[in-house]
């Protein structure tokens, strides 16, 4: 009985040992979650229940369960590695069957989708039209690899101030090649629908009559249309045109672009005295754009950025939960599997609903803390020790009874 005992106890050392040596070889391992051996004893039960005066028969493994405490959070020079800084799992897909992970490390294959070491896709949700996100359904995200197409340019709003104590140039006949033909001119950069550049200049003539100015558009050195009258109440306020926007004439670029329509608005414009001066030109128009970097915010969006200056959402990367996370089925490579244990993923976005943070450019690194491992195999090697020290001593007992005469 002493020896079956004492053997139990070995076992259950072991298996402590065995823990602890994994959690130990797996310090290093981002995202990997360490484990706790767990024991129970042993009774003898009868149908009547266990006796009052019952010694017990041993020590069991009861369970060896995850400890999914967070880990540090250590940055990298890798904007496709992520951290979750809370509570959650990536979702990755694994040849049409998802897995559950806290290890981000991700970089992009051949297709330009985002995967792990193991060729598994990180699951996003998809943008939607309304853009937001189809929370609903799960995608794999792949980079775009096209250009950004490009947009013309169709509003352009000016703010800018046109001096009260200005006079009429000494030139009346307009020409943007004579300075004295008008006061003041100012120039941006416009597109058309190919994405080609094309500088529109304004230039603003004083007219004779009081708070009263034209402006004429010019696109690559020619006249769109013709001068449009700007009037200024007496406190400098722009009363016409009537909403302050002005619509010039198409202008058909030699690009082979489409006609390009054009409207200014005014409205934040004033005649105030001073100096000709230029507050702010904006407009819509973009050229073409090459893909330069990728950008992840907290939230999990995903952001392709172009050199165009413009940004396309990708997808958002999604995450799930379990109710018992220790019941997760681990498959190795720090993935785990849904099982009735865990109950059912219950999906989410990063910092909604409990889901933690996601970090772009960081690893979660190990849980473990290796000096608590370290203790954790001191007293495991004690107890197997104290175990191995009772199968000794049954062992003279038992030789003691046999060599009695």
């Amino acid at each position: 009985m002493t020896f079956r005992l004492a053997l139990s106890g070995l076992n259950a050392a072991q298996a402590d040992l065995t823990v602890t040596a994994n959690n130990i070889a797996n310090t290093a391992t981002a995202g990997f979650k360490g484990s706790r051996a767990e024991f129970a004893e042993l009774f003898s039960v009868s149908p009547q229940g266990v006796s009052s005066n019952a010694i017990g028969n041993g020590v069991r493994v009861s369970n060896v369960a995850q400890q999914f405490t967070q880990g540090n959070i250590d940055f990298t020079d890798n904007s496709l590695d992520l951290a979750l800084s809370g509570q959650g799992f990536f979702i990755l897909n694994d040849g049409g069957a998802l897995a559950y992970t806290r290890a981000g490390a991700f970089q992009v294959d051949s297709q330009g989708f985002i995967v792990n070491a193991r060729q598994q896709r990180l699951q996003v949700y998809p943008p939607s039209t309304n853009g937001q996100f189809n929370t609903g359904a799960l995608s794999d995200i792949q980079l775009v690899t096209s250009e950004s197409a490009p947009s013309a340019t169709t509003a352009v709003d000016v703010t800018l101030n046109l001096p009260a104590n200005a006079t009429p140039p000494t030139v009346a006949v307009f020409d943007p090649a004579n300075v004295n033909s008008y006061n003041s001119a100012t120039s941006l950069t416009t597109y058309d629908s190919l994405g080609a550049a094309h500088t529109a200049t304004l230039y603003f003539t004083k007219t004779t009559n009081v708070n009263e100015w034209t402006t004429q558009l010019y696109v690559d050195g020619n006249a769109v249309g013709t001068p449009q009258t700007l009037e200024y109440d007496n406190t400098g306020a722009l009363i016409d045109p009537a909403g302050g926007t002005i619509t010039f004439p198409a202008y058909s670029p030699a690009t082979g672009a489409a006609d390009m329509n054009m409207t200014f608005d005014f409205g934040t414009s004033t005649q105030y005295g001073g100096s000709f001066n230029v507050n702010a030109i904006t407009q819509d128009g973009f050229t073409t754009g090459r893909l330069i970097g990728i950008d992840i915010d907290s939230t999990g969006v995903v952001q392709a950025r172009f050199t165009n200056g413009r940004s396309l959402a990708l997808g958002q990367v999604a995450l799930a939960n379990f109710a018992n996370p220790q019941g997760l089925q681990q498959l190795g490579d720090t993935n785990w599997a849904e099982t009735f244990g865990s109950g059912q993923a219950l999906r989410g976005q990063a910092g909604n609903s409990g889901f933690g943070l996601v970090q772009s450019g960081a690893l979660e690194s190990s849980n473990v803390d290796i000096t608590e491992q370290l203790v954790n195999m001191i007293t495991a090697q004690r107890n197997f020790q104290a175990n191995a020290q009772m199968i000794s001593t049954a062992d003279a007992i038992t030789q003691t009874i046999i060599n009695i005469r």
